[in-house]
Order: C-alpha cells, then sequence, then structure tokens
C-alpha cells in the first residue's frame, strides 16, 4: 500500500510552500484583501468543479458560519450550490457559462471571486474569471503549478508547486484554512 508514500508527498508539497516567500505572501495578501472586503459591507464568491466545489463550498461555510469561534458571519457563497440554477443553465445555455450568468446576478464591484481548479482550464472557471473581471470583481485563483489558463485573469494566483490532482487539493485546503483563520482574526480579534 502506498499509505507512508502518499503523505509524504503531501508533506512534501506543503514543505514547498512554507520554502516559498512569494506564495507566503501571496496568500496573506489573499487573507487581507478578503478582510478589507468583507469590512467594506461586499462578499467573497467562490466557484469549482468536483473536489474543488466541494474546497469552494466548505471555504465558503467557513466564513459564513464561522472558523474557529463564535462571531457574526460573514457573506460568503459557492456559487453552485442551487441546483436547479446548475441544471437549467447547463441545459439551456452551456456548463461553460454556469458560474459566470450567476455571476452577473449576485457579484459586484468590490467583491471577490475564489476559482478553484487543479488544472487552471476548466471552462467555466475560465469565463467566471473573465465576467468578474468585466465587473470589477477581485479575482484570485487558485491552482497546480502552472496555472493554466487561468493565470492571466487572476489578480492573485496561489499556484500550489504540484501537477498532482490530490497533492493540489489538500493543499488548497490547507490554504483556505489559512487564510479563513487570518480573516476571522482580523475583523473579529478576541
Amino acid at each position: 500500500m502506498r499509505i507512508k508514500e502518499a503523505i509524504s508527498e503531501s508533506i512534501a508539497t506543503k514543505q514547498r510552500i512554507l520554502s516559498d516567500e512569494r506564495l507566503i505572501g501571496l496568500i496573506k495578501d489573499v487573507a487581507d484583501t478578503c478582510a478589507e472586503t468583507f469590512c467594506n459591507g461586499n462578499k467573497v464568491l467562490f466557484c469549482g468543479n468536483g473536489g474543488s466545489a466541494a474546497d469552494a463550498q466548505h471555504l465558503a461555510a467557513e466564513f459564513s458560519g464561522r472558523f474557529n469561534y463564535d462571531r457574526a458571519p460573514l457573506y460568503s457563497e459557492a456559487l453552485h450550490v442551487n441546483t436547479s440554477y446548475m441544471t437549467a443553465v447547463a441545459n439551456d445555455y452551456s456548463y461553460d457559462e454556469v458560474y459566470s450568468r450567476i455571476l452577473r446576478g449576485m457579484g459586484q464591484e468590490g467583491d471577490v471571486l475564489i476559482a478553484i481548479s487543479t488544472s487552471g482550464n476548466s471552462k467555466n472557471i475560465i469565463r467566471a474569471l473573465e465576467t468578474a473581471r468585466e465587473m470589477g470583481i477581485i479575482t484570485v485563483g487558485m491552482t497546480g503549478e502552472t496555472g493554466g489558463l487561468m493565470k492571466n485573469l487572476c489578480d492573485f494566483l496561489i499556484n500550489v508547486p504540484s501537477a498532482e490532482t490530490p497533492r493540489i487539493q489538500e493543499s488548497h485546503i490547507m490554504i483556505g484554512h489559512i487564510i479563513c483563520e487570518y480573516v476571522e482574526s482580523a475583523i473579529f480579534p478576541k
């Protein structure tokens, strides 16, 4: 079995993040931007596919519910949580349009969109980022080492130094938790 090997690979990816001062600074910049966005009365929106959709929903819940301790909720949402909407738009338009269309209805200038894609090439994520930029929404990409096609559409690109989907996703949730913790303590200091 590959149990110890998989754990070692996960640790090695996280060690590469830990030793990359550019990435550490970028994570802090994204956390600062999210905190400022919430303080300005705006929201943080998330999108992703598959496991990245699960991460998007998980992180939105950490902001809108709570992370480490009881405090006021922060306006955050994963754009895919309405299955009737998702299936209707995918059927009537295209799956490529599911995030960009709802972003036009929910988003506003000054919001943040955190787009999660391990490859950086998901068409519906690319369209969402293009729409966000048109609307004046701050764009954050969480992806793998190359950044894919989304790298040129992000104000902040957190590209995990790995090409392996499981290692990228494990790092995305770690980074997302760090951002949530930072934002929570910045806005609601104990």
